[in-house]
């Protein structure tokens, strides 16, 4: 597996769109999975191949001129639980420190709502983050939104 910078934005919309494709018990909102994809052509993006193809990637986004975001990430499936997704948040919390962010936040969905999203949380706390605040009805009172944090 190789770690890298994507700098073309249809890359980054090529490779986006096919790893979420790939994840829709956590992407099956086809209008938020097209915004993750228009948005990832903007945003810092790294991403893992394996033998030529793209099994992963995650983005940063800018909330603060403090803190970063991890704003979209996914690894297909048959990789889960690989070591791709701790590959890509090291590769992903190196460049943030290099920008001289201070913390990193992400946006899950409360525990207890779907196990999907229980095992998501559980790999964000695996690499540092923790929880800091619910918000209800950010998204909607379905998905309770998670925010974690951590200091870089």
């Amino acid at each position: 597996m190789h770690v890298m910078m994507i700098t073309d934005p249809a890359e980054r919309m090529r490779i986006a769109r096919e790893i979420l494709a790939d994840l829709p018990e956590w992407f099956g909102i086809p209008e938020s999975t097209d915004a993750y994809i228009r948005e990832s052509a903007e945003q810092l993006f790294i991403a893992a191949l394996q033998d030529g193809e793209a099994i992963g990637f995650m983005t940063l986004k800018e909330t603060s001129p403090y803190t970063a975001e991890l704003a979209v990430c996914g690894v297909k499936k048959r990789l889960h639980r690989s070591g791709t997704g701790r590959a890509l948040f090291a590769a992903l919390r190196a460049c943030a420190a290099e920008r001289g962010y201070e913390f990193l936040q992400v946006k899950t969905v409360a525990a207890g709502c779907y196990p999907e999203y229980d095992a998501t949380r559980l790999f964000y706390e695996s690499v540092g983050f923790r929880a800091l605040e619910v918000f209800p009805t950010l998204w909607d009172e379905c998905n309770p939104c998670l925010v974690m944090m951590q200091r870089l």
